[in-house]
């Protein structure tokens, strides 16, 4: 029998990605539309794992499901670890992710090649009703590239490079992502927490 899993996303490319990792585990995963859930948490943390902590147990509380809520970004060293939090807020409302990931171009644009360092940062919060939060973290390195390249991936993952690969996050195929990207380490971490969560909040399984 497979437990819900509420995946507090509204974004499908996230599902997809732990519907990958966690494919081993006797999970049906649902999205927040799935869940009929159109309300959002507002994201008042100071960090990621305050926010994914903020989101998890809102969205549990509201829905008596299981939910894993995650909040990831991207950290660049020559503009001060900016945008960090503010990732998907980058610039401001009503920019699209190709607007955000341009202005993060244009800010970088005197920034030499050897300068460029940056990393995708990933927390992960789990929580079951009757459960406090159990918190799961993963990074990975890259470099800002000068052009976006590649079509996979979403947000930041076209001008995201990965010296290992000689590629964008964007250029890799899921497999590859899901090996090496900050969301994938994140979740292979949260794994055994998850699986020991399920069977405390299911103890007849």
């Amino acid at each position: 029998m497979h437990t819900k899993l509420l995946i507090a996303t509204h974004n499908q490319g996230k599902v997809r990605e732990f519907a990958h990792i966690f494919a081993d585990l006797p999970l049906t995963l649902l999205s927040l539309d799935d869940a009929g859930v159109t309300w959002e948490v507002e994201e008042t943390g100071a960090t990621f794992e305050a926010n994914a902590r903020l989101k998890a147990e809102a969205y549990c509380r509201a829905t008596g499901l299981p939910t894993l809520a995650e909040d990831s970004g991207l950290e660049v060293d020559a503009l001060d670890g900016a945008p960090g939090v503010y990732s998907a807020r980058y610039g401001g409302p009503g920019l699209t992710p190709v607007q955000r990931y341009e202005l993060l171009l244009e800010r970088m644009r005197a920034i030499p090649a050897g300068q460029r360092q940056a990393r995708f940062r990933s927390v992960i919060a789990l929580a079951a009703p009757g459960r406090p939060p159990q918190v799961a973290e993963g990074a990975c390195p890259g470099e800002i590239a000068g052009t976006p390249r590649g079509a996979g991936g979403f947000g930041y993952d076209p001008v995201f490079f990965m010296p290992e690969f000689g590629r964008t996050m964007a250029e890799l195929s899921l497999e590859e992502k899901n090996r090496a990207s900050h969301r994938a380490r994140a979740a292979r971490a949260a794994h055994d927490k998850l699986r020991a969560m399920l069977d405390a909040a299911n103890p007849a399984q």
